[in-house]
């Protein structure tokens, strides 16, 4: 009996290293599927399209929004993020688990569609070194960063939502602890209905046999 996948959320702090995070896991384990997310902001250096984001202008984003081809979808310092729905539940369907990185508003919408998806928050281990990270990158200003340390206050209060926390201090370590984690929720009974009640109908087979 083939498994469905497991939508898995993760958020966190700009400048905590989810990017890293999640381009790590992908490699090292060969059991998920990073999904791409959609939006309208400027790629930075470096970043390809398709590869990073799926980078489109506003129009064709929020054409999208009006078919429901996004599992869900946030503005966030004047851009629109998403994630482009098809792709994620063929997925599923195949049995991968899926990682969405998406910011804390669009990680609650994701919850109320897929109540079983795991949340997962990024932190650094204080919020000084939040902000020696975000100094540096070296690619924005004083002022930028300020605003994402403003944002970093603002979504501090929507943390205790999601599921899980992970400390990035260590990577290595970090990873480690992700992927035990989401090992330990596959487990959940609300993830593995089929197999229960399999379970049970082989039960009462036994026990009719028996008598």
């Amino acid at each position: 009996m083939q498994r469905k996948g497991i939508l898995i959320v993760v958020s966190g702090f700009s400048g905590a290293g989810k990017g890293t995070l999640m381009k790590k896991l992908v490699e090292r384990y060969d059991n998920y599927a990073l999904s791409v997310s959609m939006t309208t902001r400027s790629p930075r250096p470096g970043e390809k399209e398709g590869v990073s984001y799926f980078f489109v202008d506003k129009e064709e984003f929020e054409r999208c929004i009006g078919q429901d081809g996004l599992i869900e979808y946030a503005s966030y310092c004047g851009n629109y993020y998403g994630t482009p729905r098809p792709w994620v539940e063929q997925q599923l369907e195949a049995g991968r688990d899926v990682v969405l990185e998406i910011e804390i508003q669009g990680a609650l919408k994701v919850k109320e569609k897929f109540p079983d998806a795991l949340l997962l928050f990024v932190m650094t281990p204080t919020a000084q070194e939040l902000k020696r990270r975000l100094e540096g990158r070296g690619t924005e200003s004083h002022e930028v960063i300020l605003g994402r340390l403003q944002r970093a206050v603002e979504e501090s209060y929507g943390i205790e939502a999601y599921d899980y926390l992970v400390v990035n201090d260590d990577l290595d370590e970090c990873l480690r602890q992700m992927n035990r984690i989401i090992d330990a929720a596959r487990m959940r009974p609300s993830r593995n209905r089929e197999f229960i009640e399999q379970f049970r109908t082989e039960l009462n087979e036994i026990l009719k046999g028996e008598n």
